[in-house]
């Protein structure tokens, strides 16, 4: 069981149809709204949320990583690139 928010949970649970087979219920109790779901179809849905948890923290960590303020480099430092190194010797 989630919990959204104050009074709203999100359940999820393994159920037999009348036929015998399994399902997957996604019940949004607050509002008694149930979604059902064949184990392959449960299976993509979750994949697909997955993939948008991950779009969002890449989102996020990009965002983070333009703010984050880098100090200037001495100028000698900024010529000891790869190509430098090799032709100095």
């Amino acid at each position: 069981m989630i919990e959204l928010e104050p009074g709203s949970t999100l359940d999820i649970s393994l159920k037999e149809d009348s036929q015998g087979r399994d399902r997957v219920e996604v019940s949004l109790v607050a509002h008694d709204c149930r979604l059902t779901l064949t184990p392959h179809q449960a299976r993509v849905l979750a994949t697909e949320l997955i993939m948008a948890v991950n779009r969002a923290e890449v989102r996020s960590n990009l965002k983070h990583s333009q703010n984050v303020v880098r100090s200037p480099q001495p100028a000698d430092q900024k010529k000891r690139g790869l190509f430098h190194q090799a032709f100095a010797k």
